[in-house]
């Protein structure tokens, strides 16, 4: 893509009411522009993100055994009258009522939708057990709206729910889930941390929440140091296996959020004992029959008697994790991408625009990216160096590709890793050799 012909609306000036560094980035780096209070629009290079999230996400629920379908916004007050949380929800839930009278409302989630398709779909145990997700948008009517995607009004969740036949089943469907999500946020470049957390107004006997450790984080959290270098399971872990080893290790030693504290724990672990600041980006939940229960869903068992379903659900902010990962990466430059969510891969700054020999090594360096399969962002701008540097860096591309006159004569292009800040003087075939290989 060509910066010349791309919609990048960048700020120059920090927006006085971003608090945080994520709510800055992205509004000077022109990634989302507010709509109204706690609600965005997703521009060109936020939703390039956005999207890059989304599939690591879908990639992962497959890997685990999930089957995606998608789920509407809008979802009938009824069903949420037949487990009784309609009343109970409180006001974050956004009601309507459409032409005919009908109760309708702005689905916060999706446990009761999710339940009435399974209990009209499914009759018998063999064809259990089964996990469903989708990513989707949700409305919670939040009273006060803040830190940008963070903390808004209208976010893009993933949402999955396991159906089984007795607790032992449904205790697998959710160690599953568990180290799904380890997996996933560590494809993002984050180190979530599983810790134990309250079930909140989803209801439950089990649940932890996944919280990547920022200073601007909106829960205190407390972890023994060790889970910190605990390795993340391969890409050759077998979700038809046992797992528990995996949720034992990873629960073994103290981690928890501020509602589940325990001050003896904290004078036990002394030196061992992060206090920090932490962000959630998932939670899972196991819920028993909850809502099977109220709802009437069951199956036949093998001797044919009624089984009420087994349920759990498993939550991860889609659109929160954007956020979450410019908290955990960036500097007084801007973002710092890690390169599997990054927009593009590699940007390309012409330092002289109008310079034949520039321009001719630009579009050729642009086109072998191009080919290769490698996503550039090109600057080809007639602008200053210095602000096309500082455009790339705010913007967080993990490399960068200067090409100017002045190296050329010597045969060299600068590469720059955002990262590191290291720099590095190659010939453009080098270049193009580390950046594709």
């Amino acid at each position: 893509m060509r910066l010349s012909e791309y919609f990048l609306p960048t700020l120059k000036e920090n927006p006085k009411e971003a608090q945080i560094a994520s709510h800055l980035y992205m509004l000077r780096a022109g990634m989302i522009r507010q709509s109204s209070a706690g609600i965005y629009s997703w521009l060109p290079l936020g939703f390039k993100v956005l999207k890059k999230i989304e599939q690591i996400v879908r990639e992962e629920m497959d890997r685990a055994g999930c089957q995606e379908l998608l789920m509407p916004t809008i979802q009938p007050a009824e069903l949420w009258q037949e487990s009784n949380r309609y009343d109970d929800y409180g006001k974050e839930m956004l009601r309507i009522t459409d032409r005919h009278d009908r109760e309708m409302l702005y689905g916060p989630t999706n446990e009761e939708m999710i339940t009435d398709i399974v209990r009209s779909s499914i009759k018998s145990y063999k064809n259990l057990p089964i996990n469903l997700y989708h990513q989707q948008w949700k409305f919670r009517d939040e009273v006060r709206p803040r830190f940008g995607i963070m903390r808004g009004r209208e976010f893009l969740m993933k949402d999955a729910y396991s159906f089984d036949i007795d607790a032992a089943g449904a205790k697998l469907s959710y160690n599953k889930m568990f180290v799904a999500y380890l997996r996933t946020f560590a494809r993002m470049g984050l180190r979530a941390i599983p810790m134990q957390a309250d079930a909140g107004p989803i209801g439950g006997d089990m649940s932890h929440e996944f919280l990547v450790l920022a200073d601007t984080g909106e829960s205190e959290v407390f972890c023994h140091k060790d889970i910190l270098d605990f390795d993340i399971p391969g890409d050759d872990v077998d979700y038809r296996s046992d797992l528990q080893p995996i949720v034992d290790k990873w629960t073994s030693l103290y981690a928890a959020t501020d509602e589940k504290a325990d001050e003896a724990q904290h004078k036990e672990l002394g030196d061992n004992l992060v206090t920090a600041r932490g962000i959630e980006v998932g939670h899972i939940f196991y819920f028993g029959d909850k809502y099977s229960k109220a709802m009437g869903a069951s199956v036949a068992g093998p001797d044919g008697k009624d089984i009420t379903l087994e349920m759990g659900s498993y939550g991860i902010g889609v659109s929160r994790l954007v956020g979450a990962i410019i908290e955990a990466s960036h500097d007084d430059d801007g973002i710092i991408w890690p390169e599997a969510v990054a927009p593009f891969k590699v940007g390309i700054i012409n330092l002289r625009a109008s310079d034949d020999a520039s321009d001719a090594a630009c579009e050729d360096a642009y086109a072998k990216l191009q080919n290769a399969g490698v996503e550039v962002l090109y600057d080809d701008r007639d602008e200053r160096g210095g602000a096309k540097f500082a455009n790339m860096d705010l913007i967080g591309l993990p490399w960068q590709m200067v090409i100017g006159p002045r190296g050329l004569k010597d045969g060299v292009i600068e590469v720059k890793n955002r990262a590191s800040g290291e720099k590095e003087e190659l010939s453009i075939d080098a270049a193009l050799t580390k950046l594709i290989g």
